[in-house]
């Protein structure tokens, strides 16, 4: 341990609570974007179907073809920074996040664009289970943990906020790839912070990585995506939906018989022994699955049905943004007095309120209640409910597994996304019958929240069921008597 003389206290390095909360700043910056870059992508869809004649499937694999690569390959990202080095892991998913930003805004195809989409995914599911772990690592568990995850979701909530007004600024005033070239500087300046200021960290053990898993589980879940998009145009009976439908499920057991038998899983099974592991992870995939198209379908709402131009778009849902930062912030204080279920359900009940209240939405609605309130309803739920389970996933988990569990809750959420993306596009296309009157879209988009909001209700009814009260007690117990660095 390095000694320091008082005479050298000026250029002595942060002291332990400020350096703790540099990393937890570094950490949350790679979150926000990886967040911003969803956000910021939904605002611009409209501009990029005209500019490179994408079809509305088109449209929904723009944020797909993202979604589904992150979900997929988060697992693979999370055990390679437990094995390799969480540091390394974050630098090397940034900078491919980055370049494949760069890639997508300069695309002239559809297929170049979702090509880049695909790859800034891949990056993003090394560089999101990182954020994380570097997180929890750098905050003992309790209190100080809780809030350094309040801390982070409500950044990455903040990337949302951001993402809808910068991205309706820059569709406006320059272009629509603005939206991805934007990442460029910014991911610049995380690398340059992040080399400098988090330690390297590691598991131990074999340095060997599941790539057939990873592969599987990605293949699956896209081909599955596939099929419900194909329900769409082909119907649920036409072979050119069954066979994907049925490819899917299958790629998908064959990697759960991989996991069961290979010597270094990419997803132990073992982990979902744990009741709190595996209740928390249902119920983020199923929450995942209600919400994820909630940005979607309001941006398509606003400028479709309501006439909004990017900009007023992305600044209409900035309400909404900043509720699911307040709800993630105000979570920790709840957690230590009720316990974390009992906060998630509640969040969970909330956003389903907000869901059914969105579903009333009419083609000439007005702001206030069709977009605002609605809105502010369904995010400040979700970001009470995001920390808890977050909470609830990663508190029982051995320090080697730590990258794999964080990789899981990000994978749980963002699968069940992309696979209830799929299904709630389809139910709003299969209401509007090809219409594209306002009249027919606002119908199609209505249907879709309702849904939503069915699947959230699950959601709350799988953790009152399955979360064991036991674990909900000893968060809320560790959130009450432990304190932040530099409290």
């Amino acid at each position: 341990m390095l000694r320091i003389s008082r005479n050298a206290r000026t250029t002595a390095p942060p002291t332990a609570p400020t350096r703790t909360w540099l990393v937890v700043l570094a950490a949350c910056a790679g979150q926000f974007l990886v967040v911003l870059d969803v956000s910021v992508v939904n605002v611009a869809l409209p501009s990029m179907r005209a500019s490179l004649d994408l079809s509305g499937t088109g449209l929904q694999w723009v944020v797909n073809a993202y979604a589904i690569a992150f979900a997929g390959f988060m697992l693979l990202g999370g055990r390679a920074g437990d094995l390799f080095g969480r540091k390394r892991m974050f630098l090397v998913g940034l900078g491919l996040f980055t370049l494949a930003s760069l890639a997508g805004g300069l695309a002239q195809e559809g297929w170049q664009l979702l090509a880049a989409r695909a790859v800034q995914g891949l990056g993003a599911a090394v560089l999101a289970p990182s954020t994380l772990t570097i997180l929890t690592s750098a905050v003992p568990e309790g209190a100080a943990r809780a809030r350094a995850i309040a801390t982070w979701t409500a950044v990455g909530a903040g990337g949302g906020a951001a993402g809808g007004l910068v991205g309706g600024v820059l569709t406006d005033a320059l272009s629509w790839r603005w939206v991805l070239l934007i990442n460029v500087p910014v991911g610049a300046l995380v690398l340059v912070g992040a080399a400098r200021w988090i330690s390297e960290s590691r598991a131990g053990g074999a340095r060997r990585l599941d790539l057939p898993g990873a592969v599987l589980v990605t293949a699956g879940t896209a081909t599955l995506a596939y099929g419900i998009v194909q329900t769409e145009a082909e119907g649920w009976t036409a072979a050119a939906t069954l066979v994907p439908l049925l490819a899917g499920l299958v790629l998908i057991g064959l990697f759960l018989a991989v996991e069961a038998r290979t010597p270094l899983p990419l997803m132990p099974l073992k982990l979902f022994r744990t009741r709190s592991v595996a209740a928390a992870n249902a119920a983020m995939f199923v929450c995942g699955a209600g919400s994820f198209g909630m940005w979607f379908f309001m941006t398509l709402y606003a400028q479709n049905v309501l006439g909004y131009t990017p900009f007023i778009a992305g600044l209409a849902l900035v309400p909404s943004s900043l509720s699911v930062v307040a709800g993630s912030k105000v979570a920790p204080r709840l957690m230590s007095r009720f316990g974390a279920k009992n906060v998630a359900v509640t969040g969970i009940l909330i956003s389903v309120a907000g869901f059914g209240w969105q579903s009333t939405m009419t083609a000439h609605g007005a702001y206030v209640t069709s977009i605002m309130l609605p809105g502010m309803l369904m995010m400040a739920g979700a970001g009470l409910a995001m920390t808890p389970l977050a909470s609830l996933a990663t508190s029982g988990a051995a320090p080697g597994d730590a990258g794999l569990v964080s990789g899981l809750v990000n994978t749980s959420r963002t699968l069940g996304g992309s696979l209830g993306l799929a299904v709630l596009s389809t139910v709003a296309a299969a209401r509007t019958r090809g219409g594209t009157g306002t009249e027919a879209l606002t119908e199609g988009y209505a249907l879709a929240f309702r849904c939503g909001g069915f699947v959230l209700l699950a959601g709350a009814v799988l953790m009152l069921v399955w979360m064991p009260r036991a674990r909900n007690r000893v968060i809320g117990r560790a959130v009450a008597s432990s304190e932040l660095p530099g409290d």
